[in-house]
This record gives C-alpha cells, sequence and structure tokens, in this order.
C-alpha cells in the first residue's frame, strides 16, 4: 500500500536543469540516470517524517541519480529494508523480501550519489496469480478485467525521508509506469492507500477513486483503491513533462515526469533489458 503525503513545491523554474541518459556501458543495470541541481525540496513527505515537519531544505548542488533493477538479493534486500522502515513508524506490519521476488512483478530502486538506496517502488502485472488488490477488491478489478482492461498496480513505494525531491519520486514513477505499459500493453494503474492521502495521489498524479475504504489484509489498516488511464497520463507527459517552467503554475507531478522523448529512450533500454533478461518480462 502507497502512503507518501504532503509534498509541496518550493521553487526553481530551470527546465535544463536535469539531464537523463539511459544508461552506462560500465552500469548495464541503470534504467535511466539524471543529474538535478533544482531546489525541488519537499516540505513534508512519506512515512518517517511527522506530518507537522515544516523544515525544507533547498540545496542547489548538483545530485547525481539513478534507477535500476532490483535484480539481486542484496538489492531486493535493500528495497525491503527500506519499506519495513517506513512501514513501522506507521504502525504497519512488515513485509518480506522474498514477496519482490514474485513472477509477475519487478522492484525498481532510486539511488544517489553516494549508492545508497534512497527509494523504491513495485510493479504488479496481470496474470493468473492475479494482484495484490484481489484481495480487497476482487469485484472491482473483475469489472474492470471483463471490460477489456489491462491492469497493472504499483505497491510498496518507500522514500527515505531526508531526500526530499520531487524530481526523484516523479522519476521513479515514470519508469514504474513505463515497464507495465511499454512492455505489456498495460491500460490502467491500480493503488491502494490509506484513505487519508488519495487527495495527493488524485492532485499530483491524476490518479481517480474508484475502490471505497476496506481493510488492506497486507497491512491490517484502511485503503481505498485508485485508478490511473495510461492514455490520459501519457498525454499529460507529451503536455507538460519534463518543462519544470510549469512548475510553479502547475502545482503537480507532472512537470517533473521525464519528456516524451526521454520516455521513449528509457523505454528502449527497459525493452532491450527485457530481452538480455527474459526473467523482467
Amino acid at each position: 500500500m502507497f502512503e507518501i503525503i504532503g509534498l509541496q513545491y518550493s521553487g526553481g523554474n530551470d527546465p535544463m536543469a536535469t539531464k537523463y541518459d539511459v544508461g552506462h556501458d560500465c552500469d548495464d543495470d541503470i534504467i535511466a540516470s539524471f543529474f538535478d541541481s533544482i531546489p525541488s525540496s519537499l516540505s513534508s513527505m512519506s512515512y518517517a517524517i511527522p506530518e507537522n515537519d515544516d523544515t525544507v531544505s533547498l540545496s542547489t548542488q548538483a545530485h547525481e541519480y539513478r534507477i535500476r533493477l532490483a535484480n539481486t538479493e542484496e538489492r531486493h534486500e535493500s528495497a525491503s529494508i527500506l519499506i519495513n522502515r517506513m512501514y513501522e513508524w506507521r504502525g504497519y506490519k512488515n513485509l518480506s523480501a522474498q514477496t519482490l521476488t514474485e513472477p509477475n512483478r519487478i522492484t525498481l530502486l532510486a539511488y544517489d550519489n553516494d549508492a545508497d538506496v534512497i527509494g523504491t517502488i513495485s510493479v504488479g502485472v496481470d496474470s493468473p496469480l492475479g494482484l495484490y488488490a484481489d484481495s480487497g477488491y476482487h469485484d472491482v478489478l473483475q469489472d474492470m478485467r471483463a471490460k477489456g482492461k489491462v491492469l497493472c498496480e504499483f505497491n510498496r513505494l518507500a522514500m527515505d525521508p531526508q531526500v526530499r525531491n520531487k524530481r526523484v519520486l516523479a522519476s521513479l514513477f515514470h519508469v514504474a509506469y513505463l515497464y507495465p505499459y511499454g512492455l505489456f500493453g498495460c491500460t490502467d494503474g491500480l493503488l491502494e492507500v490509506n484513505p487519508r492521502h488519495a487527495r495527493f495521489y488524485e492532485q499530483m498524479l491524476g490518479f481517480t477513486l474508484i475502490g471505497s475504504e476496506r481493510i488492506c489484509p497486507r497491512v491490517n489498516a484502511p485503503s481505498v483503491l485508485l485508478l490511473i488511464d495510461f492514455e490520459e497520463l501519457g498525454r499529460r507527459i507529451r503536455e507538460v513533462g519534463g518543462r519544470m517552467d510549469r512548475a510553479v503554475g502547475d502545482r503537480s507531478l507532472f512537470p517533473y515526469l521525464m519528456t516524451a522523448k526521454d520516455s521513449e529512450g528509457i523505454l528502449g533500454r527497459l525493452r532491450q533489458m527485457a530481452y538480455d533478461s527474459p526473467s523482467i518480462s
């Protein structure tokens, strides 16, 4: 279940300050890397920061961030540690690292300059195994499947509370969207969140509420089910993706997503990685 709260724009409007790369010869597992010197910090974020924390870090020092696939036991363990650290602060159940290796899902990791894991997200693609959301919203998912929707779900988002950067969060989500959309033809993405945080995803990324409040059995906490239409998401990316000059007037995360051109390059990278390593496809 997702639970990111209270992102607030803090300035910066240079659309050229961030440059994406789709990998380096010596780092075959890098999906995307970018330098960010924009003061796009967050005022209150994620699981591990009290909601009344109003501190803001406005460093303009350039940092390099990299997004990798969690394709080793060590990386899955790193993701699990970060997730459980965030979940424990909220009083949720711990999650096993083993569940991150299920065959119908992948896990992505975001790294900083020091090669520390600062963020993670997992993506599950619908299959005969079903989706985690089936445990609480099977009726809702079955109705969408009957309408021809090709579903995926986003789970286990965790960000280091010391890294309050919209660009990192937006880029991690963007790659997580490109994987099911570009490799599996998914039409819609699902998201279970605490009801208190649904508004964030509605405003920041365009999710819509499709499932009323129920108890999520994985973390034993209330949740609601949200949906994002990938066709609409793609339209917004083409319109404002990478245009941080729009960020002052657009309070969503869309200007912090990649450009359409960058999306194509990274999608090509994902396809090549899937060809080289069939286990991720």
